[in-house]
């Protein structure tokens, strides 16, 4: 929901792209990693038709194996597009590359949808998801905040009800927040988050009612690996918040408390989670035991996060997965989450996706999918 690929001279997928191709180097392979630039909050099936056409603009003609990894709603854009019963485009040509598809990897993928969706399709919740967009360029860049901004955004995110006086007082905050980043990079950013406030499609087809739908429609690929990452921050509680140090952590784990407790809004009649309860059994063989109800990444129910082979599953919020925890090597935080993540966590994600990615590579395929 807050990604992009480059942005205000941020590559938002380096340390994964950086993770991936060196471990397919260590095992003697080759990796070309391409990264889609996709509007953040278009709709699905439009994001698809993106992520098709980059694929076959990408490949080569060595007929090698093709791997699609996605991100939060990048997961659902891959399934669509592996997808045999899903029409994207009327260009027959699109799909050339299906043959060769070997996995589909998803991580913190909102699959049976997520209630803080039905927010965002809000004109309220719009607001706030533009704002947090502008926050997440701004710290991924910055590293943290300013005092008075930090400060400020803590007495915005105090409350989750979000009225129109601290809407507006957000919205004044987060301007000021684009004014402190150089002029390029500021200008890049109001250019995107125009873009985000353009087209808010995947806003509505995010919700738990919306996926029901998709689930109905989208069916998996025979010769397909799929694979998920799932992950779980703890709630904030009082305690989390006495071990504060920064105005910005301050500012952060009001957010994060708010995002927690919005995504944990489940009904009844679309609990975001398959019926058949196949990811608490998948989540408890990971673990060991259930993690307790309402759990999320503070953007994606638990439960919602498990599709084909859970590989991994534990303790981090919605963006460290993909390298945005506090850390070595350039790594940046923007969300106090309390999960504790760290590079050693990261690594093993990123060991797991490679080695289902070289299983499915090794059963063999030929021009019309898997041979055996």
């Amino acid at each position: 929901m807050f990604g992009f690929a480059e942005l205000a001279s941020l590559d938002y997928f380096g340390h994964m792209r950086r993770g991936l191709i060196e471990r397919f180097a260590s095992r003697g392979r080759e990796a070309l990693v391409f990264v889609c630039e996709v509007h953040p909050t278009a709709s699905i099936r439009r994001r698809g038709a993106k992520l098709a056409t980059l694929i076959r603009a990408s490949c080569t003609q060595d007929g090698g194996p093709i791997h699609i990894v996605g991100h939060s709603t990048g997961g659902l854009d891959a399934r669509i597009v592996a997808s045999p019963s899903t029409h994207l485009s009327d260009d027959p040509d699109l799909l050339r590359f299906i043959p060769r598809l070997c996995s589909v990897t998803t991580l913190n993928t909102p699959h049976f949808g997520t209630p803080l969706a039905a927010f965002f399709a809000t004109v309220s919740g719009q607001r706030v998801l533009y704002a947090l967009s502008a926050l997440t360029v701004a710290v991924l860049k910055l590293g943290a905040l300013p005092m008075a901004t930090a400060s400020a955004l803590v007495a915005a995110f105090g409350r989750v009800t979000f009225g129109d006086m601290e809407l507006r007082f957000l919205e004044s905050t987060i301007d000021k927040l684009i004014r402190v980043l150089d002029e390029a990079a500021s200008r890049d950013l109001r250019a995107w988050l125009k873009e985000l406030r353009d087209d808010q499609g995947a806003m509505v087809q995010l919700s738990p009612e919306a996926m029901d739908l998709f689930q109905a429609g989208v069916r998996d690929r025979d010769h397909v690996r799929y694979q998920s990452v799932a992950t779980y921050a703890p709630a904030p509680t009082p305690r989390s918040w006495l071990a504060i140090r920064s105005p910005w952590a301050a500012a952060s784990t009001a957010i994060f408390a708010a995002l927690c407790t919005l995504t944990a809004r489940l009904d009844e009649r679309y609990p975001c989670a398959p019926s058949d309860g196949s990811s608490e059994r998948q989540i408890k063989g990971l673990l060991g035991e259930l993690p307790p109800p309402g759990s999320s990444d503070g953007v994606v129910p638990l439960v919602s996060q498990v599709w084909g082979d859970l590989i991994w599953c534990g303790k981090a919020d919605h963006l460290d997965a993909v390298g945005h925890f506090t850390g070595p090597d350039g790594h940046h935080d923007w969300l106090a989450s309390g999960a504790g993540f760290n590079k050693t966590r990261f690594d093993v994600i990123l060991d797991q996706i490679v080695s289902g990615m070289i299983v499915s590579e090794d059963r063999g395929f030929t021009s019309q999918g898997w041979n055996g």
